[in-house]
């Protein structure tokens, strides 16, 4: 069923509104245009009620010597109109009797409000009574040429059956254009920028505040466009820092090169660049096909202190540190929902940034705390710190700081640490810990935990 804001209802209510104004145009109002132009106007009938009139005053004032005479002036009025005055048994009032002819004629008077046919033999013959007193008598005339009614004309008949349907189906078309039509137009020229490179096309904002369809496909292609914009910015961004960051081993390369040390020395320097540069490509690739690709990898239920352990023994083999130097502090039976690789790489390589960045005989702490359903975690480190303008800065690839935290790395560790904590659903940021960095994750919290 469609969304109570979806465009079928706003097409469903303009159709129907249409059918049924043409069919009431149709059948009720062209009906009565139909019938209104068989009836005599207004006009003409203050006039023939005018007539009634003076022929009552006529036989109030002089009998049937009055009605005479009023006839004789009207037959120099209206001399293509035959008309007699009679009383209620249709007898004349003027001295004259009727003749059989006139008294047929009588038996076919039609009212003033009766409608009245042009298309027939004869003009008509009407009676209209004496408006002071009806049942004293009445006139009965042959309606004049000129009051015949035009009837249903041809005209009325376009302007009624044919003009305004056509108009009608013009303002149906216009508001299917502006609601329909005209946003797909916008719709195809936001995608054929899109198709021309032309990342920074829009929708537009009368476009994106609809609440139909069409309006939630241009929020799309915005969201599509913003977030191309972002991709092609990162990957130039990435390629080039991978450019600059390869000059660095390419340049010591050429050096060892063209310096003249044994063989040996030579590969031992040969084989180090080739190890730091593939290093480099690595985390590289690794970090644009998690921020491009954007995996749902599978989540599982997993028990954090048996991996911090193993994360914690490759340490201790690559720093040579003993195991005081690593403190667990989670509360026990903490378990995470998230992706055991993906986890086990952001914790690796956070343990690496603090190995790398602690001084001479400093220690790396992991707490934590349950929040409703999640856990909060934090791994704190007695290295220099960072300042607080720099705190979300250091997650940007190859970000090195070099008054604060210099050492050896890419720049690429906290980088792929995030990415891979919000592939899993979680969180990762940092603030100072005193004078070292604490860095905090936020992971959900194992099912049924």
């Amino acid at each position: 069923m469609p969304g109570r804001h979806s465009l079928f209802w706003k097409l469903a209510v303009s159709l129907v509104a249409f059918c049924v104004l043409l069919i009431w145009l149709s059948w009720y109002w062209g009906k009565q245009v139909e019938r209104d132009s068989y009836y005599l106007s207004a006009e003409a009938r203050a006039v023939l009620g005018g007539y009634a009139e003076e022929a009552e005053h006529a036989w109030l004032a002089g009998g049937a010597a009055g009605v005479d005479a009023w006839l004789a002036s009207m037959r120099q009025r209206e001399p293509q109109s035959w008309m007699t005055v009679v009383d209620a048994r249709l007898q004349a009032l003027g001295s004259a009797p009727l003749t059989v002819q006139e008294v047929t004629r009588l038996t076919f008077q039609r009212g003033l409000d009766w409608p009245v046919s042009s298309r027939s033999v004869s003009l008509p013959y009407i009676g209209i009574p004496f408006p002071a007193d009806p049942l004293a008598g009445r006139l009965v005339l042959q309606l004049p040429a000129r009051y015949l009614p035009g009837g249903f004309t041809l005209m009325r008949q376009s302007v009624t059956h044919v003009l305004v349907p056509a108009v009608l189906a013009l303002l149906l078309c216009a508001m299917l254009y502006r609601h329909l039509v005209r946003p797909l137009g916008r719709l195809r020229e936001h995608a054929n920028a899109l198709q021309a490179d032309d990342l920074g096309s829009m929708a537009g904002q009368e476009l994106s505040r609809r609440r139909d369809e069409l309006g939630e496909l241009g929020r799309a292609l915005d969201h599509m466009a913003e977030r191309l914009r972002g991709y092609v910015g990162f990957q130039r961004q990435l390629l080039r820092d991978l450019s600059h960051e390869l000059r660095t081993p390419l340049s010591r390369l050429r050096v060892a090169g063209e310096s003249p040390i044994d063989e040996a020395a030579l590969r031992q320097r040969v084989e180090r660049e080739v190890e730091v540069m593939q290093r480099l490509v690595a985390d590289t690739l690794e970090l644009a096909w998690l921020d491009t690709e954007r995996p749902h990898p599978a989540l599982e239920d997993i028990e954090l202190q048996p991996l911090w352990e193993l994360l914690v023994e490759d340490a201790r083999f690559e720093a040579g540190w003993p195991a005081q130097r690593f403190l667990y502090q989670v509360p026990e039976g903490c378990r995470v929902r998230g992706h055991l690789n993906g986890l086990a790489q952001a914790l690796e390589n956070l343990l690496r940034n603090a190995i790398r960045h602690s001084p001479e005989g400093g220690r790396i702490r992991l707490g934590g705390h349950l929040e409703d359903a999640a856990w909060h975690l934090w791994l704190e480190d007695d290295g220099p710190g960072v300042p607080e303008a720099d705190l979300e800065r250091i997650f940007l690839p190859f970000t090195r700081l070099s008054d604060a935290r210099s050492g050896e790395g890419f720049g690429l560790g906290l980088s792929i640490a995030r990415s891979s904590v919000c592939m899993q659903g979680g969180e990762l940021w940092a603030d100072r810990a005193g004078a070292g960095l604490r860095v905090h994750l936020r992971l959900p919290a194992a099912t049924g935990a």
